[in-house]
């Protein structure tokens, strides 16, 4: 009998794609991607020149593999470590597999169905059409607010992926929080569907959890399912949020070299009696970009975001975002990003108070005052 290849979701080339089953054998592979550059960001201190990581993709190596049980039916698992080649030390709170961590079984006909530590589906079948796929995270929401740059992974998980039905596909996934008498307490659900026909893409989805309860108020997200996404001063002011709902959807035209995109998300952080914030907060998120190959080597972009919050506080963000790429192979690459970002009106503090709107590109953490600018040339290599 012929045998049966697998080819399952795998984001560590920064290529989004769904486990699914076509032809050939058994195996395991050793992957990895590092990602080193020397850049400038403008705090709201001052200004900071340094070597960066993870500038276009983050650092990571893994272990996928696949089994063949016969009858179109196989065996799949994936091990991924996050690290910064920097200094060496772990990424994702210090997980050894926190990138990514699960196993399960991938039918021909049937689709996947894969437990573990992995990728929710908005980021599995939404963020491929986005410009955080092929020029990374400073082109992604201001502080990662809505997982654009997927700061977050869903800890026991169980998660479905269907075939592709003539270019739709759907996945469901639901993570159990483990808390014994409140097992709805700090769980975790989202899905996903997305659309291909020739040059089109479309995609949208919807995540949702919940926060684990604390007496007499929250300090911290301390889902035992969802990873924190308050990793900003544009959203550190609401880690005491009773829940976290995401909006997103995208879609991608591609006209022989030149690719157009959009995307729009809306995040919904709601308030009970244990946070540290009344009225709920909410952030509605517009992105367009462009690409361009320059040549079969030389990739060229540019972005605009525009995200603004209301409810608990109002502020507005404006940011633009260039990028360009050459690669020296098919496993090297050179890049240069830059990005600049504006902030008006109030945030929300993690003491819970209020300050003046501070500027936050990506996922770095780093807050700029009004404004913040950041430049950044590096190297990216897949083995």
């Amino acid at each position: 009998m012929k045998l049966k290849k697998l080819v399952y979701s795998f984001v560590s080339f920064g290529i989004l794609t769904v486990p699914s089953v076509s032809n050939a054998q058994s195996g395991v592979t050793l992957y990895g991607l590092l990602d080193a550059g020397v850049g400038f960001i403008k705090t709201n201190t001052g200004s900071e020149y340094g070597a960066l990581t993870g500038n276009i993709h983050n650092d990571r190596w893994g272990i996928k593999g696949v089994e063949d049980l016969g009858g179109g039916l196989s065996t799949i698992f994936d091990l991924e470590n996050g690290f910064s080649i920097m200094n060496g030390q772990l990424k994702q709170g210090g997980r050894e597999f926190g990138r990514q961590a699960f196993m399960g079984l991938a039918d021909k006909t049937y689709g996947s169905i894969v437990l573990g530590r992995q990728y929710d589906p908005i980021v599995d079948l939404v963020q491929g059409l986005t410009a955080d796929h092929p020029l990374g995270g400073s082109f992604s929401t201001p502080g990662d607010i809505d997982n654009y740059d997927n700061t977050m992974r869903i800890s026991n998980s169980i998660k479905y992926v269907s075939p592709n039905y003539g270019g739709l596909t759907f996945e469901g996934l639901y993570g159990l929080s483990g808390i014994a008498g409140s097992p709805g307490q700090g769980a975790a659900w989202s899905g996903a569907a997305s659309y291909a026909s020739g040059p089109v893409g479309v995609a949208a989805g919807y995540f949702y959890s919940s926060n684990v309860s604390e007496a007499p108020f929250r300090n911290s997200w301390s889902s035992p399912t969802a990873d924190s996404l308050f990793v900003s001063p544009i959203n550190d002011g609401y880690q005491s949020a009773h829940s976290m709902g995401i909006t997103r959807a995208a879609a991608q035209y591609v006209l022989d070299k030149l690719t157009v995109g959009t995307s729009y998300s809306n995040v919904q952080l709601k308030a009970d009696g244990q946070s540290k914030f009344v009225s709920n907060e909410h952030w509605n998120i517009g992105n367009v970009f462009a690409s361009y190959h320059l040549t079969s080597q030389t990739l060229l972009g540019l972005g605009y975001t525009c995200t603004h919050a209301s409810g608990d506080t109002s502020a507005t963000y404006h940011q633009a975002n260039v990028g360009a790429t050459y690669s020296l192979s098919r496993r090297t690459e050179l890049y240069g990003v830059a990005a600049y970002q504006h902030a008006s009106g109030t945030q929300r503090t993690a003491a819970g108070g209020t300050r003046q709107a501070q500027a936050s590109i990506g996922s770095y953490g780093i807050a700029g005052g009004a404004t913040q600018e950041v430049l950044i040339f590096g190297v990216l290599h897949r083995f």
